[in-house]
């Protein structure tokens, strides 16, 4: 194996606990979590889907099945949740979050652009083949 197989797998795992721990931190207070979504103009009805997302796009991403389509998923959500509930220029911690969630977006990208790489369940499908291993 190579060190980028090793890397590209750290890069999943790292991205992938955020929204793990994230998601099954909402399951304690799922209706909180629906009036803040709903603060930021999102139907409360969401809240579900949302911390359902955000719990199976981490573990996709941790095992490296599906990998490029939930990073493309999960850098959308990081966008959207930075422009609602992070852009306020007037308040520093915000910003930092709205950087943050831009940072880790292109991190998504960076995934969706290369694969998973070789220790993943997407190279395992396709018989050890991935076209960045």
């Amino acid at each position: 194996m190579s060190l980028n197989s090793f890397v590209l797998l750290l890069a999943r795992v790292l991205l992938g606990a955020i929204f793990v721990v994230a998601g099954f931190g909402k399951l304690g207070d799922v209706q909180g979590f629906a009036g803040y979504m709903a603060s930021g103009g999102v139907p409360a009805f969401l809240a579900w889907p949302v911390v359902l997302a955000e719990i199976i796009g981490g573990l996709l991403l941790i095992v490296g099945w599906q990998t490029r389509f939930a990073a493309l998923g999960l850098a959308a959500f990081c966008v959207a949740s930075a422009v609602l509930y992070h852009y306020v220029p007037g308040d520093q911690m915000q910003m930092n979050m709205f950087l943050k969630n831009l940072a880790m977006a292109g991190g998504y990208l960076a995934l969706f652009v290369q694969g998973a790489g070789a220790l993943s369940l997407d190279a395992r499908m396709a018989g050890g083949r991935t076209a960045h291993a």
